[in-house]
Formats: C-alpha cells, sequence, structure tokens
C-alpha cells in the first residue's frame, strides 16, 4: 500500500519511527446491517455486496482507518477493500488464495492486513523523506555497538576450533553469547585471522519478526504488522528489504544455521565451517589417496548405493567428524561414490552455471594452444571457493592418472566420469546435455591434464 501526501516531515524531526507506528490509525470494520447473498464464506461482515464507490465513501463516513469490502458494480466476481485514511477513501483490488492479500504481504485475516497497511502508509506519508534517507548514512561499515563484544567473540570462535568447550560458563557469559547479533559475529570474523574471506552474497528471505526489530544496516525500527524486513537464511543478518539492495557481499554463514553438509551451496559451506574448501572433498580425497590410488576402475566403478548414502548421512550428521575408514567402508568404490555424489547434490555446480557456455565454447576451439588459454580465462571467472575446490580435485585426478597401470583410469576416462559430475547447463534439458556431453568430458581431460599450467 502506498499514498501520496505533502506532510512528509524531515529526518530531523522525526524522533522515532517505532513511534510513529504507535500512534497510526487503528482500524475501524463497518458492519453491514444486512445479510449479503453470495457472500464469499473468507470475509466478514464488513462485506457489503456490491454497491459503487460513492456508497463505499458515505459508509466510511470519513473516520480516519474505517473500512469495508465490496464488490466491484464494472467486474463482478472482483472484490475491493475501501480505506479510509488521510481524509480520503482508499480504494485497493483484494485477492485471496488461501490468504488475504493486495500486494506482496500475505495476510491470515482482513483485520492483520488493514492494520499493516495502516501502519505503513501511515509512516510512508509522516517520514517519507527520513526513510528516503534511511541508507544514506548506514552503521553497517562501523558497528561501533560491537566493538565491546568483539574480542569475546573472537575467543569463543578460537576456542571452538582449538580446544574443547570449557563447562563452566557462567550465565552472564553464556547469554551475552546467546545475544549476539549475526552483525556482531560479523565484526568478530572480519577481524578473525583465520577466516577464508570468500565473498558469499547474502541469502535474504522476507520475514515476519516478532516483537519490534531494527535494522542491522541503518539502525531504523523496521515497521509493519508482518514480513516487515528479510532476514539471511545463511547468517541471519536482519534489514529493511529496501536495505537488503545495498548491504554488500559478505555473508559469514553460522554454522547453527547450516542445516546439512549434502545439497548446500559451496560458498556457504566453507565460510560456514572456515575451510578453504568443503570438508567432504578434503576428507574422501585423503582417503583415496590413503588407500584407493591403485584400485582398478577407480571413479569408474561404482559402489553399493545404500552405503554411499550412508556416508552422506555421516557427513550430514557428524560432519568433519565422519568416519569413513577402511574399517567402516572397505570398499574404497563408497568413499569415491560419496564425493561424486557431493558435486552432483551442489544446487550450484563447481563449474557454474554463469560459466558453463564460456566452458563449452573454448572446448569447441580447434587449435590446442588456443583452446587452453580461452579455458585459462574463464576458470579466472569461477567463485574462488569453486576455483579452489576445482584445482585441489584436479590435482587429485593428476595423482589418479599417474597411477593409471593399476586403475587404468587416464585423463579421458577420468573426464567422461566427472564431465557431468562437475558442470551442468543452466537450462534442464536432456538434449543439451546430450549434446554437451563430449565438451563436458574434454574439459575435464584438459584440466587434469594441465593442472600444473591452468591453476
Amino acid at each position: 500500500m502506498a499514498a501520496s501526501s505533502n506532510s512528509s516531515l524531515s529526518g530531523s524531526s522525526v524522533s522515532s519511527v517505532y513511534q510513529l507506528q504507535q500512534e497510526a490509525p487503528r482500524p475501524k470494520r463497518i458492519i453491514c446491517p444486512r445479510e449479503v447473498e453470495n457472500r464469499p464464506k473468507y470475509y466478514g461482515r464488513e462485506f457489503h455486496g456490491i454497491i459503487s464507490r460513492e456508497q463505499a465513501d458515505e459508509l466510511l463516513g470519513g473516520v480516519e482507518g474505517a473500512y469495508i469490502l465490496r464488490e466491484s458494480q464494472r467486474q463482478p466476481g472482483c472484490y475491493t477493500l475501501a480505506l479510509r485514511f488521510g481524509n480520503q477513501t482508499l480504494n485497493y483490488r483484494l485477492f485471496h488464495d488461501g490468504k488475504h492479500f493486495v500486494g506482496e504481504k500475505r495476510f491470515e485475516s482482513i483485520h492483520d492486513l488493514v492494520t499493516d497497511g495502516l501502519i505503513t502508509l501511515y509512516i510512508e506519508t509522516k517520514a517519507a523523506e527520513y526513510i528516503s534517507k534511511m541508507t544514506t548514512n548506514p552503521i553497517y561499515e562501523h558497528i561501533g555497538y560491537a566493538t565491546l563484544l568483539r574480542e569475546k567473540v573472537s575467543r569463543r570462535l578460537s576456542r571452538s576450533k582449538n580446544e574443547p568447550r570449557k563447562t563452566n560458563v557462567t550465565h552472564e557469559e553464556h547469554t551475552a553469547v546467546e545475544k549476539i547479533s549475526s552483525l556482531v559475529r560479523r565484526a568478530a570474523l572480519t577481524h578473525n585471522d583465520n577466516h577464508f574471506n570468500y565473498e558469499k552474497t547474502h541469502n535474504f528471505k522476507v520475514h515476519t519478526f516478532r516483537g519490534p526489530h531494527w535494522c542491522e544496516y541503518c539502525a531504523n525500527f523496521m515497521w509493519g504488522l508482518i514480513a516487515q524486513g528479510v532476514r539471511c537464511s545463511d547468517c541471519g543478518l536482519n534489514v529493511h528489504k529496501q536495505c537488503s539492495k545495498h548491504v554488500p557481499n559478505d555473508c559469514q554463514p553460522d554454522l547453527k544455521r547450516i542445516k546439512k553438509v549434502y545439497c548446500c551451496d559451496l560458498t556457504t559451506l566453507v565460510k560456514a565451517h572456515n575451510t578453504q574448501r568443503p570438508m567432504v572433498v578434503d576428507i574422501c580425497i585423503r582417503e583415496i589417496e590413503a588407500r584407493g590410488l591403485k584400485s582398478e576402475g577407480l571413479y569408474r566403478v561404482s559402489g553399493f548405493t545404500e552405503h554411499i548414502e550412508d556416508v552422506k548421512m555421516a557427513f550430514d550428521r557428524d560432519g568433519e567428524k565422519a568416519d569413513i575408514s577402511a574399517n567402516v567402508y572397505p570398499d574404497i568404490n563408497i568413499i569415491t561414490g560419496a564425493l561424486k555424489l557431493y558435486f552432483r547434490d551442489l544446487p550450484i555446480p563447481v563449474i557454474t552455471y554463469d560459466t558453463y557456455s564460456k566452458f563449452i565454447d573454448a572446448a569447441k576451439i580447434s587449435n590446442a594452444d588456443e583452446r587452453l588459454e580461452a579455458v585459462h580465462e574463464v576458470l579466472m571467472l569461477l567463485p574462488p571457493a569453486h576455483y579452489e575446490t576445482l584445482r585441489y580435485l584436479m590435482i587429485h585426478l593428476k595423482k589418479v592418472t599417474m597411477n593409471e597401470k593399476d586403475n587404468f583410469m587416464n585423463a579421458e576416462n577420468l573426464g567422461i566420469v566427472f564431465g557431468p559430475t562437475l558442470m551442468r547447463p543452466p537450462e534442464d534439458s536432456t538434449l543439451t546435455t546430450l549434446h554437451d556431453m563430449r565438451y563436458q568430458k574434454l574439459i575435464v581431460q584438459i584440466l587434469i591434464e594441465n593442472e600444473d599450467v591452468l591453476f
């Protein structure tokens, strides 16, 4: 909902957006005195049937916050919310799909929709100039109030990496840790020398906050009854929707919010665990190189699917403590299968959708030197965490080819296995996949054979 008004206050004269929300007009339902035939079951007695705009205006009686519902005279079956605000009657097309809405927000009841609408209209009218300037001087880059807690958080992060958690934590310390916001976490992580500083965009999703909340970008109140702002589902940062467009790509995922290892975005996982590469890749490759490099058909031969799923669940459940040793999984093909499954399950492949077509185009170049140069140029476009993971995997696969006389796996064979595992076309097209398979194989073959030059 939006309304224009000349009564906007300047930023300096707005003492509190929160106070404005408290002052917003309250909804006043105007009940129809008669029983309306064919009233939709999801509307109450505020529904007045088919009436004109003029009749609706008369029924509202100039009372601020008063509202009724009516059916359109011009378009039967279409419904309108008539709402009195700012000495005028505002009419909104009303929809219902299990919840009520006139815009993006969905509401359980008409009363909640009107309440939220009046709050938004009132604040945007009284503080329009103030709102437009909210993002011009954000607290996000300064984080002044985080300074006192920064040292405590850094110590906690360091302790969690290097020693067992102590049990004699005082009640006050425990409370302080629980109350540390995502912004304070970010301040501490930014100053942590061991942190791998891969750039990551925030995963913002519309969120309804219970109780008063303030934006962690501009420090202003997040107004409204529901969906007052957005929250990053990876790090927990809470901001206005309009502020989310200005937040830099510096998401520091919180392990508590990362529910699993497989099917998790690659950059999100490595930032959450503070590692260069996904720990699945490191642990599996370490195990394979320790006891499997000479295994015939390595990566080509499949392990039992149920055992591979067991390894997946072990990583999702236990993380870096997952036991994939020979005592538990004597068949090395189970470990290679679990590694390939990890790559296949990535929501964004190691060779990303954005670079896919460029790699395919590079593979089509007939001149070998020009093709190698083109592949190198596209590699530079990969996100850092993806590049590092691919680099580490290619070094490993080169070691596999060095044992070809035992395992019968050369770069071409590995290209056939890993081509469709590491790269997928953006569009889910079987025809495209089949057409590109030879180029996918060639790209991986080139990466393996030239890993010392390309990376």
